[in-house]
C-alpha cells in the first residue's frame, strides 16, 4: 500500500509539471454577486454545506445568481479517498440533528420548484448516513410540498438496506454518479467498485419499475481522465442495461494541485456526439458538454423526462 502510494505521488507530481491550459470553451461567465452573497449567507445562517463551494463547481456563479444551490449532508470531511474530488478527507464530525430541517428551510428560502441533494461518503457509520438522507426528504417536502427533490447518493458500500431507506422516503430522481470508467475506477475512485455502483442503480430500477414508476434513476461521469472515446459509449451501455434514465457527462477539472491531473481537454464535438449515441440508446434524457456536472440544469433534464416518459 505504501509503495503504491509514492508511485502515485510520483505520478501526481510528474502530471502537475506538465499541466494544461484550459481551452477557450471552458471560459465562465461571472454572474450578479448580490445574488451569489444572498445564497452564501443564507448557507451559512443555517450552518449548511454546499457541493458548490466544497467540490468548486465551475458553474457556481451561474447557479447562484439564479439562487439555486446543491445541497450537501453530513459534514464537509469524506471519508473515501477519491483522486479527484476537492471536498476534505479524513475522520468527519457527528451528522448535524437540525441539519435536515435546515436544508428544508433553505429550500423554502429559495423557493426552489427543484432542488438537488447531495453528502460525503459516511462509512464511519453503521448504515452510511442513509436515514439522515431519508429524514431530509421528509423535511423538505413537509415544508415545500410542491418541490421535486434529486437526490444524489453513495454507494452505501453495496448496503441494500440503506438503499432502501432512501428509495422509501420516494425521491424524484435518485442520482449516483459512476464518475468514470470501470479501467480507471482504482486510480479515480480507489474505495469504489464499478459493479457495484451499476447494481445499486439496477436495484434502483427495479425498486422503480415496483413501487415508483415516476422515479427516474440518473448517473454522470467525468471525462478527461484518460479514457477513451470507445471506452464511454461502454459505460453508456452499461448503464442502460440497469435502465439508467438520465445520464451527464462533463469535463473534469483538477480543483488543486495534489488532486489528479487532466490527461485531455475533450472537445465540445466529441461531447456532441456522445449525446447523440446515447439519445440513440434511449437514455430520456442525456446532458453532455464541458461544464456539465450532475446538478446543473438537474430541473430541466427531469423536465425533459417526463415529456418522453413512456411505459417502460
Amino acid at each position: 500500500m505504501i509503495e503504491e502510494k509514492v508511485l502515485v505521488q510520483k505520478f501526481l507530481n510528474r502530471k502537475n509539471r506538465e499541466r494544461l491550459k484550459k481551452p477557450d470553451w471552458l471560459k465562465i461567465k461571472l454572474g450578479d454577486p448580490r445574488n451569489q452573497n444572498a445564497v452564501l449567507e443564507l448557507i451559512d445562517g443555517l450552518n449548511l454545506h454546499t457541493v458548490c463551494q466544497e467540490a468548486k463547481c465551475p458553474n457556481i456563479f451561474e447557479c447562484w445568481t439564479d439562487k439555486t444551490a446543491t445541497f450537501m449532508l453530513g459534514g464537509d470531511t469524506c471519508t473515501r479517498h477519491c483522486g479527484f474530488c476537492a471536498v476534505n478527507k479524513g475522520k468527519p464530525l457527528d451528522l448535524d440533528p437540525m441539519e435536515p430541517t435546515h436544508v428544508a428551510e433553505a429550500v423554502e428560502h429559495l423557493g426552489l420548484a427543484h432542488t438537488v441533494i447531495t453528502s460525503v461518503n459516511r462509512d464511519d457509520l453503521p448504515d452510511g448516513g442513509s436515514m439522515h438522507w431519508a429524514e431530509t426528504i421528509i423535511r423538505v417536502r413537509e415544508l415545500n410540498p410542491e418541490c421535486k427533490v434529486e437526490v444524489l447518493i453513495p454507494d452505501f458500500n453495496g448496503d441494500q438496506a440503506a438503499l432502501n431507506n432512501v428509495l422509501q422516503a420516494r425521491p424524484d430522481v435518485l442520482n449516483h454518479n459512476t464518475e468514470t470508467i470501470a479501467r480507471l475506477y482504482r486510480r479515480v475512485r480507489p474505495d469504489a467498485v464499478y459493479e457495484q455502483s451499476m447494481e445499486l442503480l439496477e436495484r434502483a430500477a427495479l425498486w422503480r419499475d415496483a413501487e415508483q414508476p415516476t422515479m427516474f434513476t440518473k448517473s454522470g461521469i467525468m471525462v478527461g481522465l484518460g479514457e477513451e472515446f470507445e471506452e464511454v459509449v461502454d459505460l453508456m451501455r452499461d448503464l442502460r442495461k440497469v435502465s439508467c434514465d438520465i445520464m451527464t457527462i462533463g469535463q473534469y477539472l483538477q480543483p488543486y494541485e495534489k488532486r489528479l491531473p487532466v490527461e485531455r481537454y475533450v472537445t465540445p464535438a466529441e461531447f456532441a456526439e456522445w449525446k447523440r449515441i446515447g439519445e440513440g440508446m434511449g437514455f430520456k434524457h442525456l446532458e453532455s458538454s464541458p461544464l456539465t456536472r450532475s446538478s446543473y440544469h438537474a430541473r430541466q433534464q427531469a423536465e425533459n423526462g417526463e415529456g418522453i416518459l413512456v411505459e417502460r
